[in-house]
């Protein structure tokens, strides 16, 4: 299935900036179906003369009349009159006799979507004429607000410029408040009554202005001058962002946005939502988050400490092997250092795997110590993986660029490379560290040998990374002369780069 972008694209308007409109009206027109108590679909003209639907969204608050998924169906002839006559004349069209022929009688209207001065499409809405609804003034206030929002679609001026996350801004039903022109509430809804309640206000809404009674039900000073100030803005004409505004026990989200359409009432529409619990839940995320970072640094510390204390010691060492043996704990050790120093700075329990091996890459330029200089370049990206699949792998990876500066190259040969190599293959990741050194001895085997960076590298490929290990001689020569070396790391299900 295309993308909502693609869709229109397709259509005769394809401006930037017509494209754009149109998915922020999609965006937010869950609130206009819900309020309409109607179904709505979107329809763009293509160059044949038809009509293409491109989006489609059901109401919350009533039956749905359209129960099949209309998104990539073509209107034309008769059926699409409604749509010519409302792009042409750029005004809402209402069909004259309701539609007997589905499974529920419907009626539809038709909302040119105006941008710029010019209708870029049309929004069609169906509404069951079979729900049978007492007229009550929740509904009427629905209803009347869905009517000025309609024409404020057809003039241009709904939806707002700033797209907004559908899923945080507050919905009809949690709780909506309609004020006049100067800003006093002429309805307040059940729900938006009960929110206030447990904001800490007494007596009804109704007559109040509701940006002097919200900002006195703030326990913030700050927040309560900032969501008086989103309500006088949209009483004002203006769309301004969905504020947060703390009571003595509980936590609104509160939207505001102006109801000016051409030849009504002008006013406000205020939509609340009790987000007390996700609140709570974020500073509790926070709070974690904080202590999970303050851990990886003081590990981050602890390591580079024992490193330290490994590195004093090795000076000390007179015996070669035993001072190499500590060098190398030094050199493993710093490795896990910097990947909980990058956990320590990340927001999440990921780390970037290339950075941590451009930092780890430099501290291999000591090995010229153990063998000939050689070059040591990435070729690919790791992308961001899981700390519990990093750790040893960056390990893993260290050990082979190590063991292949160490054994690849005759201590009175030329100096060689070694590239590391990073492939994927949908879930999986390849890691291939390959040289152009004198190749494997002759009967070397892998799995049988008693080094103990094979060793490591086994244990973690196979107990960590749930993968496998091979070693061989490449197919094609990378150096002249020389057979050069290979070892490949598959790791299935290493998971998505993430960027």
């Amino acid at each position: 299935m295309s993308t909502l972008s693609e869709r229109l694209h397709r259509g005769a308007a394809t401006a930037p900036s017509q494209v754009d409109h149109a998915r922020r009206l999609v965006a937010d027109w869950q609130l206009l179906a819900d309020l309409a108590f109607a179904d709505l679909t979107l329809w763009v003209p293509l160059r044949t003369g038809a009509w293409w639907c491109v989006a489609q969204v059901r109401p919350l608050t009533a039956p749905t009349s359209q129960p099949e998924d209309l998104v990539g169906s073509e209107a034309d002839g008769p059926d699409a009159d409604p749509f010519r006559l409302a792009h042409r004349e750029g005004r809402p069209v209402t069909e004259g006799e309701p539609d007997w022929s589905g499974a529920s009688p419907r009626r539809r209207e038709v909302i040119p979507v105006r941008h710029d001065g010019v209708v870029v499409a049309v929004l069609a809405k169906d509404t069951n004429l079979a729900v049978t609804r007492s007229p009550s003034t929740l509904e009427l206030t629905y209803l009347d607000i869905a009517a000025d929002l309609c024409l404020m679609v057809s003039a241009g001026t709904f939806p707002p410029e700033k797209l907004l996350d559908a899923e945080m801004s507050p919905r009809v039903g949690d709780g909506l408040v309609r004020l006049d022109a100067a800003g006093r509430a002429v309805y307040a809804s059940p729900n938006a009554l009960s929110a206030y309640r447990r904001l800490g206000v007494t007596g009804d809404l109704f007559g109040t202005d509701l940006a002097k009674v919200t900002r006195a039900a703030s326990s913030d000073r700050v927040a309560g001058e900032a969501v008086a100030a989103t309500i006088a803005a949209a009483v004002a004409g203006r769309f301004p962002d969905p504020t947060d505004v703390v009571g003595r026990s509980a936590t609104l989200l509160v939207r505001a946005l102006p109801l000016q359409a051409p030849g009504a009432e002008e006013g406000a529409l205020v939509l609340v939502r009790d987000v007390t619990d996700l609140r709570d839940r974020d500073r509790a995320l926070l709070t974690k988050d904080a202590t999970i970072r303050e851990i990886h640094h003081r590990v981050k510390n602890n390591l580079q400490t024992v490193a330290a204390l490994l590195r004093l010691q090795a000076r000390r060492m007179t015996e070669p092997a035993a001072r190499a043996a500590l060098e190398e704990s030094v050199r493993r050790v710093a490795s896990i250092a910097v990947v909980h120093e990058t956990l320590a700075g990340s927001r999440e329990d990921v780390v970037d795997v290339d950075d941590v091996l451009d930092q780890v890459l430099p501290m291999l330029g000591d090995l010229t110590s153990i063998g000939p200089a050689a070059r040591t370049r990435r070729v690919g990206a790791f992308g961001e993986l899981p700390a519990a699949t990093a750790t040893p792998l960056v390990m893993a990876v260290t050990e082979l660029l190590h063991n292949a500066a160490e054994h690849a190259f005759p201590a009175d040969g030329q100096p060689g490379s070694i590239e590391l190599v990073a492939e994927r293959d949908g879930d999986d990741l390849v890691v291939r560290v390959r040289d152009d050194g004198q190749g494997l001895p002759e009967g070397f085997d892998p799995a049988g040998s008693d080094g103990l960076g094979l060793q490591i590298v086994r244990t973690l490929v196979s107990s960590e990374l749930g993968g496998s290990l091979l070693m061989r001689t490449p197919e094609e020569p990378p150096g002249p002369g020389r057979p050069g070396t290979e070892v490949v790391l598959e790791l299935p299900g290493a998971g998505h780069p993430r960027r």
